[in-house]
């Protein structure tokens, strides 16, 4: 019986597919043991996001091989796909598989370990790939499953690379989609979060949006309770699209709508296709039809040529929607992309000063957001322990997403149950104490 270890780096999507490739492998017979130990395969899916995310996959390629010189080291994935030359000239990487392969990985290691031969390198051409079909009997997470319902994008936003890596939108079979939640659901998972690159294009490759139908579907499994949902684009909440996601009460009010800017001259100039204005009628729709909705965000500071002034507006705007919790990211120079090669690129200490000031904001709406729940009773799905000074709690997320402990009875197991909660004061800076009703 051989030995794999594995590693992921990046996104949900990523996380998901690692998912499936695991349990390919342990359907095989292979031993899967921690990636910091011996093992005669390392497998590592890659992200290229960012130059550092190429960076840290090459790290964890020579890692792997710095621990075992013996051991087969597979590359996996997004770096494999847009650096493919690279990747083949690295000592490190025996064979290299590209987007859309993954489901071939078993099939293919094992060709390759049966040869021996020199190092491989097998990557398509993802422009014209089908969605690559994958089906998960279970998940990493014990109470909440990622259910994977698309791939690529083609937006083309001028910092991104993504759609090189990735290839154009391709969207699940829905009825895949819905096999796999039954299944999630009588594996007795209480919560599904959908993901993909970019779901809000689910079905634009079939000819128009079909996240709705979809969404009206899955609220019908029995056993599934909450649906998440992953990143969304402003531009598809409409009011219809806010009317009728509100009719469906197995959807959580908790909403990522990517950002990225609060500044329209910075929009245009990141190929984003809206404008603040549109994002916050977009906000305002969801709050017309959902009590005090969670939002979330994502936001790159120090874009190439960004002002003071256009980080003034940006802030304004964050501190204008009320986010509940932004990611901040500092503009991070990708090869390959038009933003790389714009004019007035920001030193990075002039990034730094930007992002501290919006974690600071960050930091002060996300308070103000759970404080306005104090008091008030709350779902929350359990998930895990925690101990602070001595007493045990039962964590888990109410549906917009706030992280609640509630000491935990002398033997009484919550994980994966729902309890109705009153929210009290702060455990820590970003988790309430749930009390008995």
């Amino acid at each position: 019986m051989k030995s794999v270890a594995l590693h992921n780096l990046g996104c949900k999507v990523n996380a998901y597919e690692m998912d499936f490739m695991q349990q390919m492998l342990q359907e095989k017979g292979y031993k899967i043991v921690p990636f910091d130990e011996a093992a005669d395969i390392y497998i590592v899916n890659t992200c290229t996001v960012t130059n550092i995310a190429d960076r840290k996959s090459r790290q964890m390629l020579h890692r792997a091989k710095k621990q075992n010189p013996d051991a087969v080291v597979v590359a996996v994935g997004c770096y494999v796909q847009t650096g493919t030359e690279s990747v083949e000239k690295d000592a490190a990487v025996d064979l290299a598989i590209g987007n859309n392969r993954k489901k071939d990985l078993v099939e293919i290691l094992e060709d390759f370990l049966e040869r021996r031969q020199e190092p491989v390198c097998d990557v398509i051409d993802i422009d014209h790939a089908p969605y690559e079909e994958m089906t998960l009997k279970k998940t990493a997470e014990h109470t909440r499953a990622y259910i994977k319902i698309q791939d690529g994008c083609n937006q083309f936003c001028s910092y991104c690379i993504i759609p090189y890596a990735r290839g154009r939108v391709r969207s699940r079979a829905e009825e895949d989609i819905l096999k796999e939640v039954r299944g999630m659901a009588q594996a007795g998972y209480r919560e599904i979060v959908l993901t993909g690159i970019h779901i809000s294009s689910y079905g634009a490759d079939r000819g128009g949006s079909e996240l709705l139908p979809l969404l009206e579907k899955l609220s019908e499994v029995k056993g599934i309770e909450r649906i998440r949902l992953g990143s969304l684009e402003p531009g598809i909440v409409t009011e219809t699209f806010a009317e009728q996601i509100s009719a469906l009460p197995k959807v959580c009010p908790h909403f990522h709508l990517s950002l990225q800017s609060g500044s329209d001259t910075v929009l245009r100039r990141m190929n984003r296709r809206y404008d603040t204005a549109a994002y916050y009628k977009s906000v305002e729709q969801l709050r017309k039809y959902y009590a005090n909705p969670a939002f979330t965000t994502d936001v790159i500071v120090g874009f190439p040529g960004e002002t003071e002034e256009e980080f003034w507006q940006t802030e304004a705007f964050l501190r204008r929607v009320g986010f509940y919790e932004m990611h901040i990211f500092k503009y991070s120079r990708r090869h390959g992309t038009r933003a790389a090669d714009m004019e007035g690129q920001l030193t990075e200490a002039q990034k730094a000063v930007r992002s501290e000031r919006l974690m600071e904001l960050e930091r002060e709406m996300s308070r103000a957001y759970r404080e306005a729940f104090v008091g008030k009773m709350q779902e929350v799905l359990f998930e895990e322990t925690m101990e602070k000074d001595g007493i045990l709690y039962w964590v888990g997320h109410t549906p917009n997403y706030i992280k609640v402990a509630k000491a935990a009875a002398k033997q009484k197991n919550l994980r994966n149950r729902i309890i109705c909660c009153r929210l009290g004061g702060f455990l820590e800076e970003d988790i309430m104490q749930g009390q008995d009703t």
